[in-house]
């Protein structure tokens, strides 16, 4: 993503993300499960990159169920309601969410802000930043020959170059904490991630492009949303 789009960089990274928007994206999928008419939005219209994620409770805890978003800033109002419906039917690691499960899930919503140009793979901040990483294909890395090659350099012994030229992933600043990790363990997690099915090196860690980014996040349950459009006359 261009570092200098229409991004959202002077809102307020904490205030940005509203419970109102959440309720929007549930609405588009219940709206898509269901015969009711969506309720208009009344929350301003203006553009972000988004995501949107689905949990659903299972035995008292909440478990990811869907979660997919845009980098390219969009105008909210269209694109939660695009991507709640994305992230519930199109999730290639899940099936799609159906009307059974309305009850038990719970609609998060990141509004991304504050992109920056991290100088190594290392630069960035758990608990603050997300990260976007891509790298390319291993075997298409020139190792400087000036530097002293690393005890945990590549071998000459790399798979072929497939279609496959370019890899890349992204973490939500939410989910590094969430899982434990430290950066290279998250740095790792995310180059399996984007596709690479072989030996991490630190090659391929110096070879990262990474971007580090912010988010206002936001969560309602399905309890919180019925509320929501009981008071707004739609339920």
């Amino acid at each position: 993503m261009s570092l200098n789009p229409a991004k959202p960089a002077a809102h307020d990274t904490n205030q940005a993300c509203i419970p109102e928007h959440c309720f929007h994206a549930f609405d588009a999928l219940y709206c898509s499960l269901t015969d009711a008419n969506p309720i208009p939005p009344k929350f301003p219209d203006e553009k972000y990159p988004l995501f949107v994620t689905w949990d659903i409770k299972q035995r008292g805890e909440w478990h990811l169920r869907g979660c997919i978003g845009n980098f390219e800033p969009m105008p909210i109002h269209e694109g939660l309601a695009e991507y709640a419906l994305v992230s519930a039917f199109r999730d290639t690691r899940f099936r799609k969410i159906d009307k059974s499960e309305l009850e038990r899930l719970r609609c998060s919503i990141s509004l991304l802000t504050n992109f920056e140009r991290g100088d190594t793979y290392l630069d960035w901040t758990i608990g603050v930043h997300g990260i976007r990483i891509s790298f390319p294909h291993p075997s298409l890395i020139q190792s400087p020959s000036s530097e002293a090659p690393s005890p945990l350099s590549s071998s000459g012994n790399l798979p072929r170059v497939t279609s496959k030229q370019t890899f890349s992933a992204t973490y939500l600043p939410d989910v590094i904490p969430e899982q434990g990790w430290d950066k290279i363990e998250a740095v790792d997690s995310a180059i399996e991630k984007a596709g690479w099915r072989h030996r991490i090196t630190e090659d391929i860690r110096r070879s990262i492009k990474l971007e580090r980014y912010q988010s206002s996040r936001c969560s309602v349950t399905w309890d919180d949303y019925i509320q929501w459009r009981k008071e707004n006359e739609g339920y």
